[in-house]
């Protein structure tokens, strides 16, 4: 965190800046009162950057609209019913939400929306203290009062009220509590964390959708594995991933293996090192995060105590490339993420067969088809893989892989690996065959695939020539 005097110095900086300023001036000509609240204010002492500009103020919906419309190029009205008005000013995106004093019902996260009268009785409401701070406008005045600046040098998150209150008013605050301690590197106060392993069932009452929000925000941090850790040990997670503490594998004195828990979050803080090494500046990649979490699921139930004290987890990848596809479907993911985490898990095994002998190149090229759009993952997935503390081992997969990714460079280059497909199109194996449209045609597509990627392209006219000798063999 930085010094609260240059924190005061940023925020009287961004009160001067063009948008904040001309908003300020239109509520205070209007006779309404303006605060800048919540996240910005929060972000601003701790040095980090602001991306957004959240306002609140004792005017009503149709008021605030009347006075950012002569000052605004565009207003959006679609949160109105929850007192919030959006607006393009100065080229910045700006959201004023009136005073709120909501009631909830305790059967569903949604609130009867009440607008209150003070800015205090406003911050009152919100999640954690920390969030709860306001810089009047433009008296440039902190309001601070569930003491949010001392939780936030202390490192701490609490909630304004108890959290039995907070939480019983939306259970959605446990999965914010857990995924702000990994984005700021918080700790949770004790009665928070009592309060959320206590009140972990209400979670039922959230969406899907709002808990797959929160689980990739969570996901999208620079290091979740706190917050993971918070999400298993609460047994939260037992409610929304559950596959996740189900890795916490029991061992015998007899019978040993590595902890698959704490292995899989230790792949996934060395995946997000990679991904930020191999692609600096790129935004978090989420499909990359979940396969590196999930990539082992499917060890649970493909565990076997083998004779020798040797512990086994055959075809773990294939169970758990269905496992994940099963729980990221009921987590309302994307098609496409869930087939992009699927291959992975059920890809990550392949490489561990190179380093016990060299590949030819018609298994590279095998290996980067079957990878398809996935390949770079891939790279970063089975290097994250690697856990031991046997520098040897590790070094040797390392310089295995370092070689396998030269090979797929070269061999891209010779022959554009990325686009395999058969020498002939399916119109030239038509008229090569003399027949039309039909099973056949993709028979003899596949045949060509497999002759290309067994031995690379091959000139029109010596593949034309294998094609008609694989046809004869079939109409013997």
């Amino acid at each position: 965190m930085q010094s609260v005097q240059r924190s005061l110095e940023f925020l009287a900086q961004l009160a001067a800046s063009e948008p904040v300023a001309t908003l300020a001036r239109a509520f205070a000509d209007a006779g309404h009162e303006l605060a800048l609240v919540g996240g910005p204010v929060r972000d601003a002492f701790l040095g980090r950057a602001i991306t957004d500009l959240d306002f609140t103020t004792d005017a009503s919906p149709d008021e605030i609209l009347a006075i950012v419309t002569p000052i605004s190029r565009t207003q959006w009205d679609v949160g109105r019913a929850f007192g919030t008005i959006a607006a393009l000013i100065e080229g910045e995106t700006v959201e004023i939400t009136t005073y709120r004093s909501d009631q909830y019902d305790h059967t569903t996260r949604k609130p009867a929306v009440e607008f209150g009268d003070t800015l205090e009785g406003d911050l009152g409401r919100r999640d954690f203290t920390v969030n709860a701070m306001a810089l009047r406008l433009p008296e440039l005045v902190l309001v601070d009062p569930s003491h949010g600046m001392d939780d936030l040098i202390a490192g701490v998150l609490r909630t304004p009220g108890t959290p039995e209150v907070s939480f019983g008013d939306d259970p959605l605050r446990m999965l914010r509590a857990i995924r702000f301690s990994a984005q700021l590197g918080f700790t949770v106060a004790a009665d928070v964390a009592i309060a959320i392993s206590e009140m972990r069932d209400s979670i039922g009452i959230i969406s899907i959708e709002r808990v797959n929000d929160e689980l990739s925000k969570l996901l999208k941090t620079d290091a979740p594995r706190l917050g993971i850790e918070l999400l298993v040990e609460s047994g939260l997670a037992e409610l929304v991933i559950p596959e996740i503490p189900a890795l916490q594998l029991e061992s015998d004195e007899h019978h040993h293996h590595k902890d698959v828990y704490q292995h899989s979050l230790t792949v996934l803080d060395q995946a997000i090192d990679l991904e930020k090494s191999r692609h600096p500046g790129t935004p978090p990649d989420l499909v990359l995060r979940l396969a590196a979490l999930l990539h082992d699921i499917g060890k649970p139930a493909t565990k076997r105590n083998e004779p020798g004290g040797q512990v086994s987890f055959h075809h773990h990848d294939v169970v758990g490339s269905k496992l994940a596809r099963k729980r990221l479907r009921a987590l309302r993911f994307d098609n496409d993420t869930i087939a992009a985490v699927s291959r992975l898990i059920e890809l990550h095994l392949r490489f561990f067969g190179y380093s016990e002998g060299v590949w030819t190149d018609s298994a590279v090229r095998r290996y980067v088809r079957d990878a398809g759009e996935q390949l770079e993952r891939l790279h970063i997935l089975t290097r994250a893989d690697v856990t031991t503390r046997n520098r040897r081992k590790a070094d040797q997969l390392s310089f295995a892989y370092d070689d396998l990714e030269d090979r797929i460079a070269t061999l891209a280059a010779q022959e554009e690996i990325d686009s395999v497909r058969p020498d002939l199109d399916g119109e030239q194996i038509m008229q090569i065959l003399g027949i039309g449209p039909g099973r056949e045609v993709g028979a003899a597509r596949a045949f060509l695939l497999e002759l290309r990627l067994d031995e690379g392209p091959l000139p029109e006219e010596e593949a034309t020539d294998r094609l008609r000798e694989w046809w004869a063999t079939r109409h013997i």
